[in-house]
């Protein structure tokens, strides 16, 4: 990152150390590509959230089927063998729901992580500028400022 005091913008055209500068959506883009963040556009992500959907859904069915199986019988067997199904069918529940959660929040901590990254960015350049990152207050123009205002 070139610390330059000035803020690169989207029709940004000046110099600094030789190269032109960028953009800031360039930039951004450039930085994610150097994180080597994987591209969630090619669809795995959204492929294993649904098949964490199906496995909770699948789970339910199987637990209330089990449920149901040891329920209609007086097979204490049969029921020992709803019982074993029906804790299958919790933990097909329990696995889809952590995958479904994991690829879920996957898109947004990556963007969280990445607008994150772009900002701290954005203020170690206002730093390095001599800003020190304060923002200038408007003044109202109307108003008849004295000494002791601000």
């Amino acid at each position: 990152m070139s610390a330059d005091s000035s803020y690169p913008t989207a029709s940004s055209t000046a110099t600094s150390g030789g190269r032109a500068a960028e953009s800031r959506a360039e930039r951004f883009a450039r930085e994610l590509r150097d994180l080597k963040v994987s591209d969630p556009s090619d669809g795995h992500p959204r492929l294993w959230q649904r098949v964490g959907a199906v496995l909770m859904v699948l789970g339910i069915v199987v637990g209330v089927a089990a449920y149901l199986l040891s329920h209609r019988t007086s097979s204490s067997l049969t029921q020992g063998d709803a019982i074993t199904i029906g804790l299958g069918g919790v933990t097909l529940a329990v696995v889809g729901s952590a995958i479904f959660l994991r690829y879920s929040l996957t898109g947004f901590l990556r963007f969280w992580m990445a607008r994150q990254s772009f900002e701290m960015n954005i203020l170690a350049e206002r730093f390095m500028s001599g800003t020190n990152g304060a923002v200038p207050v408007p003044r109202d123009p109307a108003r008849n400022y004295t000494r002791n205002d601000s």
